[in-house]
């Protein structure tokens, strides 16, 4: 298939899928709340302005022309003005005023017979459950989608079956690519090795696996031993010597060691000059959950560190400095990430559906994860202020003072403001650095 067409078609699965799980973010709010008999008006993916609408009993639900996230719009969120009686007054100002006037539109959906169905109404711990709701189904979304990812399609594991076989040994340090008519050749060119062998045994010993071939290879150094090899269905029969050489030490994740300088740590073993070929497999259920929480780690390591992310996502759009691979995209970074996995034609179709739905998991992880981050008007503020409201209760409880009532979070619309304006000041800035300077993933 066409290049291009494929690029396309991988664009469009992962923009379905993150469409897809932004409504089920969505639902994850509206559910609960329904369950808790708060009134819902608008279940909306998308702002601006609205393409499709349709009204199911006293809820809109509908579709707006920029698909940048959703809301669930609920009545009450906001305790009522001070004149109203309910809420004690504070500060006078501009601020004040934002407030007072955000309250008032809030209201004005408010009918009579809504009394005990408005958001600020509800306890604590409702308003949490509403409230995270929405990031907790980004995580069963994450966990699922990396459960049909590592046990339906499997992650690249190394076979006994050779892709490639070196022609020369490498000169430590030279940038010259040796000439095979004049170079010194690999052990395993000059014992006769070519790619698609199978090694099936390695010094009398039967091999079940290229980590146990490999470890097997590093202890030969210096030592010739015989070798059988499967080709074209016929058995081959050989011998290697194995040479000592510089390798990377590798960690318990499968890793290259680093050291403090940023070159890989080298140790002295046997070498022969092989690669494996790769293929797809199916890993256990026990592999899910670790997974879900290294990327959930790695994506906590990324918001924490948003701040210099993004001076560096800035510096790299306006120099020539290249993009950090492992620093935040924006959805047209992850579109185009996704467009290069599905036209790389070299590699098995299966492979390249497995890690579209692995882009996909770790879409849904990263909403989680961002949305639950403690600032309005992310979700994990109104967790933030339902819990610092339980918080304040119980305290004045204590102290056998008056209910001081619900936490007024329109005081902090201010810094809602804010934040929202940061917010989509980054999005812009990935966005167009996602666009003049993508991430190079494949070189």
């Amino acid at each position: 298939m066409n290049p291009v067409v494929l690029f396309i078609l991988g664009v469009v699965f992962v923009a379905i899928g993150i469409a897809a799980s932004i409504a089920l973010h969505e639902i994850g709010h509206l559910l609960p709340a329904k369950l808790f008999k708060v009134r819902v008006t608008r279940y909306m993916i998308g702002f601006g302005p609205t393409l499709w609408s349709r009204t199911r009993g006293e809820t809109e639900y509908g579709v707006k022309a920029l698909p940048l996230g959703g809301y669930v719009a609920m009545v009450g969120m906001f305790p009522p003005n001070v004149r109203d009686g309910s809420v004690r007054a504070s500060s006078t100002g501009m601020f004040q005023g934002l407030a007072e006037a955000a309250r008032d539109q809030a209201h004005e959906e408010v009918r009579p017979e809504d009394h005990g169905r408005l958001f600020y109404q509800l306890p604590v711990w409702k308003k949490v459950v509403v409230m995270l709701g929405g990031p907790a189904m980004n995580i069963v979304l994450g966990v699922l989608l990396m459960a049909v990812t590592l046990m339906g399609f499997g992650t690249p594991q190394p076979t006994l079956q050779l892709a490639n076989v070196s022609a020369c040994m490498v000169v430590e340090g030279s940038e010259e690519t040796p000439d095979p008519a004049t170079c010194t050749p690999t052990p395993a060119a000059a014992a006769g090795f070519k790619p698609g062998d199978t090694v099936v045994a390695f010094d009398g010993r039967e091999v079940t696996g290229w980590d146990q071939l490999t470890s097997w290879i590093r202890a030969s150094a210096g030592r010739e031993v015989p070798v059988t090899l499967l080709r074209d269905g016929a058995e081959v029969h050989t011998s290697v010597a194995p040479v000592l050489s510089a390798r990377p030490v590798v960690g318990p994740d499968g890793r290259p060691v680093t050291k403090p300088d940023g070159t890989y740590e080298t140790t002295e073993v046997g070498f022969l000059g092989i690669g494996p070929r790769q293929a797809l497999a199916p890993e256990p259920a026990s592999a899910v959950l670790p997974q879900v929480g290294e990327n959930i780690v790695q994506v906590t390591g990324v918001v924490l560190n948003l701040p210099a992310r993004l001076v560096a996502v800035g510096e790299a759009a306006f120099s020539t400095a290249e993009r950090d691979p492992n620093g935040p995209l924006s959805v047209v970074g992850v579109g185009r990430v996704a467009g290069e996995v599905a036209a790389l034609e070299e590699v098995p179709l299966e492979a390249r559906v497995g890690t579209l739905f692995g882009i996909l998991a770790g879409v849904n992880l990263a909403l989680a994860v961002f949305n639950l981050i403690p600032l309005l008007p992310l979700d994990g503020g109104h967790v933030a202020g339902a819990l610092y409201e339980g918080a304040r209760r119980r305290v004045a409880a204590w102290l056998k003072r008056p209910d001081p009532g619900p936490f007024d979070i329109a005081r902090l619309l201010p810094l809602t403001y804010a934040v929202a304006s940061v917010l989509i000041l980054m999005s812009v800035l990935l966005i167009y650095a996602d666009i003049v300077k993508p991430v190079k993933l494949f070189g």
